[in-house]
């Protein structure tokens, strides 16, 4: 009988034991490795993002007009003389700043940015240069600059028309220049060491304000969204290296997009150590 009851008493023990140990098997079962990778995803998505750029210089009374050419006349296949008129504003000279050593700063000072088609634009030092413009209705914004190509934003500091080239007159995408419209500026080009630290995200609007209830801009950049509601310049901040793809959208207060062949537009830049 004694035997019996130890017996019995090692079975006990032994169930106990191994309740134990499934509970405790039970238990690591609940933590998935997924939530891991989650986080990690999450984490890696995160360090890219977007901040308002401070210190800069308003203008507010800067003008730029069109001179020349004629824009009311068919122009002639070939190059183009274009000659500004600038107020209040002194081309080639450095934009009074911090952000001329924080961000990619042009040596040669502030400048023109001129927009043809909403495609890159070209930077021009003087009122008066000449540029190569194939055959064409084209459409162009024309816009004053920082020295660190961050644009000035005031209704006098940019031009909006149309030229017509040569003898081909298709239209190079369809701009109701009454319409809402959105021009990319930066980021553009090759970013190298420092300059990688600190990336301007600028833009133009034209015939339109931006808000939290009404239109607004959707920034994607490597797949990261985020939405503008406020005309302002940007630094993006925590970007990898290599190629960055950024994508730029009007939305409407309903976030559909804006029709317009240029409110909806896809860069690439690079970025080196």
């Amino acid at each position: 009988m004694k035997t019996y009851k130890n017996t019995g008493l090692y079975i006990i023990v032994i169930m106990v034991l191994f309740s134990l140990f499934n509970c405790k098997e039970s238990h690591k079962i609940k933590k998935p490795k997924m939530n891991r990778t989650v986080n990690t995803t999450i984490k890696e998505t995160s360090a890219i993002r977007i901040e308002k750029l401070e210190d800069s210089p308003i203008y507010e009374t800067a003008i730029l007009e069109l001179k020349s050419p004629d824009t009311s006349l068919k122009l002639p296949s070939g190059e183009v003389n274009f000659e500004f008129d600038v107020q209040n504003y002194d081309l080639g000279a450095q934009t009074n700043s911090t952000n001329t050593n924080r961000l990619s700063n042009s040596g040669k000072g502030q400048h023109i940015h001129l927009i043809l088609n909403n495609e890159p634009y070209s930077a021009h030092y003087t009122p008066e240069f000449k540029k190569e413009i194939p055959d064409g209705t084209h459409h162009l914004v024309a816009f004053l600059s920082r020295s660190y190509h961050e644009s000035v934003k005031n209704e006098k500091s940019v031009v909006v028309t149309k030229l017509k080239i040569g003898k081909d007159m298709i239209e190079k995408g369809d701009l109701n220049m009454e319409s809402p419209t959105l021009i990319y500026s930066r980021p553009k080009g090759e970013y190298v060491g420092k300059d990688t630290e600190n990336i301007l995200l600028d833009f133009f609007v034209l015939n339109t304000t931006l808000s939290e209830k009404g239109n607004k801009v959707r920034a994607t950049i490597n797949g990261e969204t985020f939405t503008i509601t406020e005309w302002v310049p940007y630094i993006i901040k925590g970007l990898p290296m290599g190629e960055v793809t950024i994508k730029l959208e009007l939305l409407n207060a309903q976030n559909d997009l804006i029709l317009g062949s240029f409110n909806d537009v896809v860069r690439k830049v690079v970025l080196k150590k």
